[in-house]
């Protein structure tokens, strides 16, 4: 059985100002566990995991595959294979490199559609995002899901995490589990997608994805805004702050009358302005890693957007162990926005 955080109690509501916290104790639920893990990967990717002798197994853990049954047994992940600590890396980024499509592979059984971007150039040559709908009109709720830097490609929040833990703590899956059972559509970004080998062997970049903020505006606009939302909420991971608070900037409007909900996990953001930390600092918080227990308040710096606790000291896992508090964030800021639309249009 995978790992489930425990039921969680706010004594301090995760919405609207920090000042109007009732006192009343809200339950949480735990986290939703991994779903649809006993089909059957069998693309690519999950046939070079197998040449490094590795599979995952139904709980979504990477475990050594045992040579008498061909199935993953009971041995995790180990990175010390050779005398020389280079080589154990170099094992390591080789076997990382086959996460990304294991986990588009799993996104897809999972109901999510790839929707490759820009649309006017061969498939080869573009990057891709994931959405809920083949083609999003008018969703009543939407929730847009940003990773962060580096290595890691849609549908992930960790690797590190996918491989000595499991899937479930790594990746957004459980994310799409419970905002599908809250009846909002979803958008994946692939911000680090942003090259793709041209004919004569040179990086080439993606047309309007050259960079994470270039890609996520990208996305923005032509599959956000063009589906017409009636409100959105985002969840952004590490660097996924910062990109979140330049698509503020850029579309501040969108953002004033569509946006209700921006839930960060141990946010680094640095673009955008103090004009889009004003404007997000009444529906944002930072879910920040922290010794204190889940959903307490920390103290941040004035001109900062609100922190509250992530329930974990890891920066890597603050996605995964804050996700019932995100939700309840999140679902909270969604009645008042309701509210507030309700009052707005008796005036």
């Amino acid at each position: 059985m995978l790992l489930s955080l425990p039921s969680v109690k706010f004594t301090k509501i995760l919405a609207g100002s920090l000042s109007k916290f009732p006192s009343k104790n809200i339950s949480i639920s735990i986290l939703p566990k991994y779903f649809h893990l006993t089909q059957v990967m069998s693309g690519e990717a999950t046939k070079k995991l197998r040449d490094f002798g590795y599979a995952f197994n139904k709980e979504g853990k990477l475990r050594k595959v045992n040579p008498a049954t061909g199935k993953p047994g009971d041995e995790p992940f180990q990175f010390d294979v050779f005398p020389d600590y280079a080589q154990n890396q170099r094992h390591y980024e080789e076997l990382a490199n086959c996460i990304p499509d294991i986990v588009y592979e799993l996104l897809e059984q999972n109901g999510m559609y790839r929707v490759h971007t820009p649309e006017n150039i061969p498939k080869e040559q573009a990057t891709f995002i994931f959405t809920s709908q083949q083609k999003l009109d008018k969703p009543k709720k939407l929730m847009v899901l940003i990773h962060g830097s580096g290595y890691v490609r849609a549908g992930q929040w960790a690797r590190s995490l996918i491989i000595n833990n499991s899937l479930d703590h790594g990746t957004v899956l459980p994310y799409i589990k419970k905002a599908r059972e809250l009846g909002y559509d979803i958008v994946i970004t692939n911000t680090n997608d942003n090259y793709r080998l041209s004919e004569d062997g040179a990086m080439k970049v993606i047309p309007g994805h050259n960079t994470p903020i270039t890609h996520a505006a990208t996305v923005w606009e032509k599959y956000v805004m063009a589906s017409n939302p009636e409100s959105v909420a985002i969840v952004a991971h590490s660097y996924g702050g910062s990109v979140t608070l330049a698509l503020a900037k850029q579309f501040e409007q969108f953002f004033k009358h569509k946006v209700f909900a921006v839930a960060l996990t141990d946010s680094a953001h640095f673009s955008g302005g103090q004009a889009a930390v004003r404007n997000l600092r009444p529906i944002t918080r930072n879910f920040v890693s922290s010794d204190k227990p889940l959903g307490t308040v920390i103290k941040s710096p004035s001109d900062d957007l609100p922190q509250v606790s992530a329930g974990h000291t890891k920066h890597e896992w603050t996605s995964y162990s804050a996700m019932s508090a995100v939700f309840e964030f999140i679902e909270q800021r969604y009645e008042e926005f309701l509210i507030s639309a309700k009052s707005k249009t008796e005036l």
